[in-house]
């Protein structure tokens, strides 16, 4: 097993100001862009991301270390944040979500000792999982979601890109 909770740290603290440099003064084209329908835009994924850090990750972290496995911790809605009437600018998002990150990551900190990371708690679909396993999704659904962006940027310029599309394996990716 490779996870290592100051590791999953760096990553956790780093996403917000990744996504901060990467997208802050963007075009509206590249901020908008989708790679097909049913793919989200750089905005949709920001609004996701901050819709996870207020009702699953630390929600979930804290339900597990208050209730374990006896009972299911509430389902996480991974389409809420389409249905969101206000859309902020992609600055304030950005700036909600690092707030909201700083927070989390200073409870988790905080709140979660060594010997719970082999906690279970109960997933309403996956049934019993370790809030190793929790954190160690938090990770890499961070690193999918900063590829996921990338990739549907990268997509805007398939056709534009000639043959070189050949070489760019970032292309060729559904």
């Amino acid at each position: 097993m490779n996870f290592n909770m100051k590791e999953a740290i760096e990553i956790l603290e780093r996403t917000p100001q990744t996504l901060e440099h990467f997208l802050t003064g963007l075009s509206d084209g590249w901020l908008q862009c989708n790679g097909a329908e049913g793919t989200w835009n750089a905005y949709e994924v920001i609004d996701h991301l901050i819709e996870g850090e207020k009702n699953n990750w630390m929600p979930r972290l804290e339900f597990i270390l208050k209730e374990g496995e006896g009972k299911a911790f509430p389902s996480f809605d991974r389409y809420a944040h389409l249905h969101k009437e206000n859309k902020d600018s992609i600055k304030q998002a950005l700036l909600d979500f690092k707030g909201i990150r700083a927070l989390n990551i200073n409870k988790l900190q905080t709140q979660l000792k060594p010997l719970h990371l082999e906690w279970k708690g109960y997933h309403p679909d996956f049934g019993v999982v370790k809030v190793r396993e929790l954190l160690s999704t938090w990770v890499v659904h961070d690193l999918t979601h900063i590829a996921q962006i990338v990739r549907v940027m990268a997509n805007r310029y398939t056709t534009d890109v000639g043959p070189w599309s050949e070489y760019l394996g970032i292309l060729k990716r559904n």
